[in-house]
């Protein structure tokens, strides 16, 4: 068994994702051209890791699209195996009820999810850390989680989470 990776080029500030397939579906997207991601990921999966244009065709194809503002929905499988418990719950719970053009607060999600009843504020903070820890963003949009009084911390920087909110019509582009 092997997980086909590749490079999806971006435009800026974004310039790249990696992304990696697996015999189940994507698994992986993460934010520049990071072959060691990749790799790192076979490692947790079991498998070998294979540059391989053809294996990941279908999400760079959906990602293409979605960044040249064509998709608003991705629809391809999805391998969760890179998740757990609290964590795939929440991003499980983002992926299908948070679409493109909206957003959701960290508590909101939180709340949402089921994943933490009864933890109140520290709800929030937990949230944020499994956005933080996305192996799918973009296709899982934490992009579109923020805090209550503001945009909150994003992975791929701070210019990559409002260029992706002003890209689906949440934010106003900037001005250069």
């Amino acid at each position: 068994m092997q997980l086909n990776w590749g490079i999806v080029p971006a435009p800026e500030p974004i310039g790249a994702l990696t992304v990696a397939v697996s015999e189940a579906g994507l698994c992986l997207v993460g934010f520049g051209a990071s072959p060691e991601r990749a790799a790192a990921a076979a490692v947790r999966l079991g498998v070998e890791p294979v540059e391989d244009a053809a294996g990941t065709r279908a999400a760079a194809a959906q990602l293409e699209e979605y960044l040249a503002g064509v998709r608003r929905v991705f629809d391809l499988p999805l391998d969760w195996r890179l998740t757990h418990g609290t964590q795939r719950t929440v991003l499980q719970a983002l992926f299908a009820h948070v679409p493109y053009g909206a957003t959701t607060t960290y508590a909101e999600l939180a709340a949402l999810s089921g994943a933490y009843e009864g933890h109140g504020y520290t709800a929030a903070r937990g949230v944020g850390a499994i956005m933080g820890s996305n192996p799918l963003p973009v296709v899982v949009p934490c992009h579109r989680v923020t805090a209550a009084g503001g945009l909150g911390g994003f992975g791929g920087g701070r210019a990559t989470k409002e260029w992706l909110l002003a890209h689906e019509g949440v934010l106003a582009p900037t001005l250069f």
